[in-house]
C-alpha cells in the first residue's frame, strides 16, 4: 500500500467517525464529543499537510534534492 492510499485510508476512517459524533452531539451537548470532534478536525488538518508532502515529493522529488538544485542554480547566477 502506498503512502498517498494509506492518509486517504486513514482520511475516510476519520471523517466518517466525525461524522457519527456530529449527529451524536446534534441530540444533545456533550463536552466528550465536542473534545473528540475537535482532536479528530486536529488530526484530519495533519493527514492533509501529510498528503499535500507526498504528493509535492511525488512529484518535484525529495526536498534535499530540491535544496541542492536551487543552491547549484544560485551558485551559477552568481558567477554569470
Amino acid at each position: 500500500m502506498n503512502v498517498l492510499t494509506g492518509i486517504h485510508t486513514e482520511i475516510d476512517q476519520l471523517s466518517a467517525r466525525r461524522v457519527e459524533l456530529w449527529h451524536a452531539l446534534s441530540a444533545g451537548r456533550d463536552s466528550a464529543t465536542a473534545d473528540e470532534i475537535k482532536q479528530i478536525d486536529e488530526k484530519l488538518t495533519e493527514l492533509w499537510e501529510a498528503h499535500r508532502a507526498e504528493r509535492a515529493r511525488i512529484r518535484f522529488g525529495e526536498r534535499d534534492e530540491i535544496v541542492r538544485r536551487a543552491r547549484a542554480e544560485e551558485r551559477l547566477e552568481r558567477a554569470a
